[in-house]
């Protein structure tokens, strides 16, 4: 609340406001809504006594919130970060005076709802959660977002620079920064300890461990599989992405598809052949719900995936393996070890709002290092350098896995899909070459070529948009 204060508030304000931090410091982020009603009370007192002092003569204005008597609309997904955010809303209403009126929606619902008010022209929402890779560039390009960057070094409390770079980087478009961070992800390898330690297997440091060590563990007969990830060819991007990082590789290189170099075909044909040979059946229908599923059976000694989604494989009502279940970076391959770190879900502003100001607010504190140090308690990885680094920001994850996290943001790649508009198009066209090689394509390179003037043929097409 100190970048509040220091920004907008008077002294009298910002005393209220530290009553009301240490009345929610003390009695939890669940009790919330009674250290806002003492705020309110305080305020309330203030302001009567601004009141009788106008009454008598003097021209002293009341002990302010700065958006007394305004409101905003957030609209949120309906996702553990809208869960966590929701209860401590209040202090931030007590503080400024400013209402917020909360809406939420399942995922593909807020798209669906987001993309039908935008084209409409509508004000509201004036604050909406949305995911910068895959919508982003589509509501940036069409004047559907405010740009922030103005916003971002007005207060220096906030300190833009304790967000992890390429966090940040996932939420720009044509260098413009459309939105800010609220959960990251970056690619991490999960392992079954007891498997690994049984076989005497290290845990694999490289690309090439891990296709030996998923072979030797690999034994059908006794459902046990190597491998898992996912296969369907739309979610098997974002994974891939990593792989292919890793050998040197991207999607694109500026306006140029570049899914067919030599770099590419080897990543795509790995992750392919991973899944062909060590796989379990069905691969091929496989998102990240089935993937790790079958993982939390017991059936799969190794599976890459987002470590966002660790707790279906750690929660004993969930997982057969809860106690067993290893973290590790990504493995190296030729590039060294590059998994994406991205942004999967950010805050935006309506380049419509009317006041933008008042919407600024909001997305300050909610993404400040007080509020992400609470979200984050609760399991939700944010983008604060600081947060991570502060030992009671680490509390909602296995001890194993921050160290990894750590890792991982150290270089980490700023996106995990083609960064086009019709991002959609884009993924059919890499997954349809990774889903060739698990069904036994073994000319790539002729799918490759086939795949690369797809994915061309869509840059050129968004090249005047």
């Amino acid at each position: 609340m100190k970048l509040l204060s220091n920004r907008w508030l008077g002294k009298g304000t910002a005393v209220m406001l530290a009553a009301t931090l240490l009345l929610a410091g003390c009695s939890g982020a669940g009790q919330s809504g009674n250290a806002a009603n003492n705020a309110g009370k305080t305020d309330n007192a203030a302001t009567s006594k601004g009141s009788n002092a106008t009454e008598n003569g003097q021209n002293t204005a009341p002990a302010g919130k700065p958006f007394e008597g305004k409101s905003i609309t957030l609209v949120t997904a309906n996702h553990p970060w809208g869960d966590a955010v929701k209860p401590l809303i209040p202090e931030f209403e007590a503080a400024t005076g400013m209402k917020v009126n909360v809406q939420s929606y399942f995922e593909d619902q807020l798209t669906q709802k987001l993309t039908v008010q935008f084209t409409a022209g509508s004000e509201t929402p004036d604050v909406f959660m949305y995911r910068p890779l895959q919508e982003g560039k589509l509501f940036f390009k069409n004047g559907w977002t405010a740009a922030l960057d103005d916003y971002v070094g007005k207060n220096p409390d906030y300190d833009f620079a304790d967000l992890s770079e390429s966090a940040v980087g996932s939420a720009k478009v044509d260098g413009k920064l459309a939105g800010i961070p609220i959960i990251t992800e970056q690619e991490i390898l999960y392992y079954r300890k007891d498997l690994l330690e049984q076989a005497g297997i290290a845990v694999p440091k490289t690309i090439d461990e891990l296709a030996a060590a998923a072979k030797q563990l690999h034994d059908p007969g006794k459902e046990i599989y190597g491998f898992v990830a996912r296969g369907q060819r739309s979610p098997l991007v974002t994974q891939v992405s990593s792989f292919l990082y890793s050998e040197g590789g991207d999607f694109t290189n500026g306006e140029t598809a570049t899914i067919n170099t030599p770099e590419a075909v080897k990543a795509f044909t790995t992750y392919g052949t991973l899944l062909k040979d060590y796989g379990p059946p069905g691969v091929l229908n496989m998102s990240w719900p089935q993937a790790i599923g079958i993982f939390a059976q017991g059936k799969v000694a190794f599976y890459t995936d987002a470590n966002s989604i660790y707790k279906n494989a750690t929660d004993p009502e969930k997982s057969q393996i809860a106690d067993k279940v290893g973290f590790a970076k990504f493995p190296a391959g030729a590039a060294g070890s590059k998994p994406y770190n991205i942004t999967s879900w950010g805050l935006a502003m309506n380049a419509k709002a009317v006041d933008k100001e008042a919407a600024w607010a909001f997305i300050e504190w909610a993404t400040s290092k007080e509020i992400v140090l609470k979200t984050q308690q609760l399991g939700n990885p944010g983008a604060r350098s600081s947060v991570w680094n502060n030992p009671e920001g680490t509390t909602g994850f296995p001890a194993e896995m921050v160290s990894v996290i750590k890792e991982s943001v150290q270089g980490g790649v700023d996106h995990d899909r083609p960064t086009v508009i019709n991002v959609g198009e884009a993924r059919d066209a890499v997954g349809e070459i990774v889903q060739k090689v698990i069904t036994g394509e073994t000319d790539v390179q002729k799918v490759a070529d086939q795949a690369n003037a797809a994915l061309q043929k869509i840059i050129d097409s968004e090249k005047s948009k």
